[in-house]
């Protein structure tokens, strides 16, 4: 089934995610049946252990009235955070 495997420490969870959901009053049964995927995989994705594919990140995103595209501009952000973090360490 092919997850794209992210974080699976608290340090991944999708505060932001939580936040959207909490504010909408849903559970995360509720997003999960409104994006067309099984409880479980969307408390992943919530909790950073996966990351959804393009087409479920639409889908949650349709449900929570949130641009898609965030869950991909947070994973940028943490490429980049440790490619400096990496760099900073090295020797000039």
């Amino acid at each position: 089934m092919g997850k794209h495997t992210k974080k699976g420490t608290r340090e991944g969870v999708r505060s932001w995610l939580i936040a959207l959901r909490n504010e909408r009053g849903l559970t995360q049964g509720a997003v999960a049946m409104a994006a067309g995927i099984a409880q479980p995989s969307y408390f992943e994705i919530e909790n950073g252990i996966t990351s959804p594919k393009i087409e479920t990140a639409k889908r949650i995103a349709a449900a929570l009235g949130f641009d898609w595209t965030r869950f991909y501009e947070e994973e940028e952000s943490d490429d980049v955070d440790a490619y400096d973090e990496k760099k900073e360490g090295a020797a000039p």
